[in-house]
């Protein structure tokens, strides 16, 4: 990390759109005005006292963001550089203000104040407009929950400002945009994300919500960067009986962004004959805005004949369903753009690609489930920002290595594509704790490898086998999931976090 002040170097990138994070009393102002023009700067609290009584004026808030939205929006069509100085604590505004600057082109930078809590008071109390004790508090509360957010976002850079007593020394942490905006890890530097598959509800109906919020809250507890669900109608019989409960899929990610902050969130995968495509599109789109950008859209071409029968739903042939497949892969893109274009597809048309409201993120990401080798990893290398995989280290090398092939001949870079792996994990203190899992699951001969059953170092070894062959996340389906399991495979994301630091893996 840099020690060296980053107002100079940001600057002179001119032009630049600035980010800062900070509670009131952190230093953002002064920093802003000793490095940059005023007109440069554009303050939540001056627009408040713009179309407000001053800048306390709480009520003008919403009129004041507005403004602020369209001027940052002008002012990076113009390309000119802009300083964002508010409390910064709003996913949403911090996303807004990075697709604003790709859009133009623009590197967006962040800047995350962190001054101790007394020196802020202190700074509070000789004010001419003093923050409510109780008020600045809070604020410090939320920042704790914020900073990590702000240091996993895909800024072009996260700077660090750390005070020092008579002077402010910034530290400067670099952020590694990832190929997509998929699932970016909380933790910098680990090599590999987790994601956590929830395919079984054994709570009673009247317990799933509060089992559901304990499962997520723990979940982001122990790393987690991602959840996704099953959009099926009934449990497959790979997972249990087809009368035990099935959560919808596109109503529980909805309470899933509820109840969470960081993590991404999506469906592995939808089935692209459940519903119509652009349906499909609005309810992802709905959810990336409710999620404050958080959301992964998955696709796939569906298997489960007797499920589509159930409920009346057609089930085409296999080769209609990959022909409706690409037609999703390049519709979802243009329902979510700009404008109203038609669609023409082999199996999918529309008057107009419309949607209201659009997706938070700039390209909200695809991923493609599925690992045939002639037509679903052809369609990942032609369209899709990821593909899910499945089987042992030695599989997963055969397949991406046919993926390369698809992209080398869609004239695409592979390491554009996120590599996502999907399996069943069995996690124990020691080997007698596994053994005791083992028992009380009383898995079989057949179910027995499928569960992988082993100690947390176990587990981190492979980890270190799946990410050596190619793989950017790991997604686990816990057994009986809870609370209880989610923390004790956090043991290994920990562990894998712990070595990357250390340079062990």
């Amino acid at each position: 990390m840099s020690h060296t002040d980053p107002g100079p170097e940001l600057r002179r990138k001119d032009p630049i759109l600035v980010v800062l994070v900070g509670p009131s009393g952190s230093g953002k102002s002064t920093w802003a005005a000793t490095h940059f023009a005023p007109n440069q700067i554009v303050s939540s609290d001056s627009l408040r006292a713009t179309v407000g009584f001053g800048e306390s004026d709480l009520a003008a808030s919403a009129d004041a963001f507005a403004i602020l939205h369209q001027i940052v929006e002008a002012r990076c069509r113009r390309r000119l550089t802009t300083v964002v100085e508010t409390l910064g604590f709003d996913t949403a505004l911090r996303l807004a203000m990075r697709t604003m600057a790709a859009a133009n082109n623009i590197e967006c930078h962040a800047v995350v104040f962190d001054t101790p809590p007394d020196v802020c008071r202190e700074r509070n109390r000789s004010r001419s407009r003093v923050v409510p004790a109780n008020v600045l508090t809070s604020q410090f509360s939320t920042m704790k929950q914020v900073r990590p957010l702000v240091e996993s976002e895909p800024f072009e850079r996260v700077h660090i400002n750390v005070y020092r007593a008579g002077s402010s020394v910034p530290e400067v942490r670099e952020t590694t945009n990832p190929a997509t905006s998929l699932a970016a890890p909380l933790e910098r530097g680990r090599g590999v994300q987790f994601g956590l598959h929830l395919g079984e509800f054994p709570a009673r109906p009247d317990q799933h919500r509060e089992h559901l919020r304990e499962v997520a809250e723990a979940a982001e507890q122990a790393g987690f960067d991602a959840l996704w669900v099953m959009d099926h109608f009934r449990q497959i019989p790979q997972i249990g009986r087809e009368w035990d409960d099935m959560l919808s899929a596109t109503s529980t990610l909805g309470f899933l962004a509820g109840v969470t902050t960081r993590v991404s969130l999506g469906a592995l995968v939808n089935c692209i004959t459940h519903r119509n495509l652009a349906v499909l599109g609005r309810e992802v789109a709905t959810l990336d805005v409710l999620s404050g950008g958080r959301a992964i859209c998955g696709l796939g071409i569906g298997w489960h004949e007797k499920e589509h029968g159930a409920y009346g739903l057609d089930f085409p042939t296999v080769t209609q369903r990959y022909e409706l497949l690409e037609d999703a892969l390049q519709f979802l893109p243009l329902l979510w753009g700009k404008g109203s274009p038609s669609y023409v597809g082999k199996r999918f048309s529309a008057p107009e690609a419309i949607c209201y409201p659009r997706p938070l993120q700039t390209k909200l990401p695809i991923l493609v489930g599925g690992s045939g080798e002639r037509r679903t990893l052809a369609l990942v290398a032609k369209y899709a920002d990821a593909c899910n995989l499945f089987g042992e280290a030695d599989a997963v090398r055969r397949k991406l290595d046919v993926l390369h092939r698809h992209c080398s001949d869609a004239a695409r870079d592979r390491s554009e594509i996120c590599v996502t792996h999907l399996s069943t994990a069995l996690v124990g203190d020691t080997p007698a704790d596994v053994a005791d899992r083992v028992e009380r699951l009383r898995l079989t001969k057949r179910t027995l490898n499928t569960h992988h059953p082993g100690t947390v170092e176990d587990h981190i070894a492979r980890v270190d086998e799946l990410k050596a062959a190619g793989v950017d996340q790991i997604i686990v389906r816990l057994p009986k999931v809870d609370a209880d399991t989610v923390s004790r495979y956090g043991k290994v994301i920990a562990g894998v976090i712990t070595a990357a630091k250390a340079g062990v893996r």
